[in-house]
């Protein structure tokens, strides 16, 4: 939440629908790791993922992209809604309450943060780079971590990272994925690593090249990687319409 919403945080339901939350999971991709954001809430050890609420007059989408400029600075990002969290047993925010009633120093609205609260999943894919993570009023950090170094996180978030990596993964079946997680220009074994972060396993070198080639996505550029220890591969970027066809119309095949 935005330093200029710090009001709004204390009398919610005057902005804010009720019993309607969302969480946001967004995947970055840098040194060969696949990265997922995480905020870190004041007084308190535990991480988990940015989220926020939708106020009044938005839509669920428009409250997603918000609560990512205000995490990541971007306007624009590959934003997908991929689950509803609605186990009843889900939130405990009564533990969250008591720490931002010690952080602001003044009365909020206990009754309306201890309501049942149903949570909108949203996963972002984003260049690692041009992200620059930024904790909001009731945060004390918002970082990059490891995907494969996250451990327990506040509330239900293990379980909506998991289902936000699961359907990362079922999407690379049918859609192309890539031009939001890297430079507008990259290797193939770049561009393979990628596949193997989100996936967790290996795949053959000569099979990717020729799967991923066959989809015409990408187009060959007269110029090659430089400073590499090895032979200068060949760089790559992706066919734009192409790209956004097959994000329409589906790609065939599996990893």
């Amino acid at each position: 939440m935005s330093a200029s919403m710090e009001s709004s945080m204390f009398t919610p339901h005057k902005y804010f629908l009720a019993h309607i939350s969302l969480d946001c999971v967004v995947f970055g991709f840098h040194e060969n790791q696949l990265k997922v954001l995480l905020a870190k809430l004041k007084g308190r050890d535990e991480w988990g993922l940015p989220g926020g609420f939708v106020g009044i007059q938005e839509t669920a989408e428009y409250a997603a992209s918000r609560v990512l400029k205000e995490r990541t600075g971007l306007d624009q990002v590959f934003l997908q809604q991929f689950y509803v969290f609605s186990d009843p047993d889900r939130g405990e925010q009564l533990k969250e309450v008591e720490s931002l009633k010690a952080i602001s120093g003044s009365a909020i609205d206990i009754e309306w943060f201890k309501q049942r609260f149903i949570s909108i999943g949203f996963y972002a894919l984003v260049e690692f780079s041009q992200v620059e993570p930024t904790p909001d009023v009731i945060s004390d950090a918002c970082q990059w971590w490891d995907l494969a170094e996250v451990s327990k996180l506040m509330l239900d978030h293990n379980l909506i990272l998991q289902k936000a990596l699961e359907t990362l993964r079922l999407q690379l079946n049918y859609q192309p994925i890539g031009y939001n997680l890297l430079p507008a220009t990259f290797t193939m074994p770049e561009l393979q690593r990628l596949y193997e972060a989100i996936l967790g396993k290996q795949l053959d070198r000569r099979n990717f090249h020729r799967k991923i080639t066959g989809y015409g996505i990408l187009k060959k550029l007269n110029e090659r990687r430089t400073g590499v220890a090895h032979k200068a591969p060949d760089l790559y970027s992706f066919d734009l319409d192409k790209y956004h066809q097959a994000l329409k119309e589906g790609l065939q095949g599996g990893w």
